[in-house]
């Protein structure tokens, strides 16, 4: 059991954002130390753009290497997850395949490549019982949080998603 937590801060006054930024980080670990009691193991905690996204982990997988927030190798792509994979092994060995480099072996990282071959579909790839929050960074940034579940019987996912842009802005 984990728990992952984040603040999205679609506005900010001009000049104010590395203020903003640090109450938002100071915002997210406290979160996070609310939930120490789920994820005793380890914390981790990232801020890009208007995003903080942190989490509490209780070491399954991975025991050294996986913790989170976990980033794609260039750092344009972010996750957090609670839950576990189950098809992972599977999945990391064809991202590999095809040309992926892992930093871990946490069942978590095949999120951000498994998104970066297939988009918002790589969902259906997925097997097992698991909550994540995706950020993208960029010009287009945006993130998107999935609870969900799905066995190795089942063709379609449960899945309930959320996602979130900031505003353009007005200039």
């Amino acid at each position: 059991m984990c728990g992952i937590a984040g603040e999205l801060q679609f506005e900010a006054a001009v000049g104010a954002e590395h203020t903003a930024r640090i109450q938002s980080r100071t915002t997210v670990s406290a979160m996070c130390a609310v939930l120490s009691h789920r994820g005793p193991d380890d914390s981790g905690l990232m801020s890009s753009g208007p995003l903080t996204m942190g989490m509490r982990r209780l070491s399954i997988i991975d025991l050294a290497g996986g913790k989170q927030p976990i980033a794609n190798e260039d750092r344009s792509i972010w996750v957090v997850c609670n839950g576990e994979i189950y098809n992972y092994r599977e999945i990391r060995a064809e991202l590999v395949a095809r040309g992926h480099q892992f930093r871990s072996g946490s069942d978590v990282e095949v999120l951000v490549h498994l998104y970066e071959d297939h988009g918002l579909e790589f969902v259906r790839r997925l097997r097992g019982m698991f909550a994540f929050a995706l950020w993208i960074t960029g010009p287009n940034a945006w993130c998107w949080g999935v609870i969900g579940s799905a066995s190795s019987h089942s063709s379609s996912p449960s899945m309930t998603t959320a996602s979130c842009s900031p505003p353009r802005s007005r200039r």
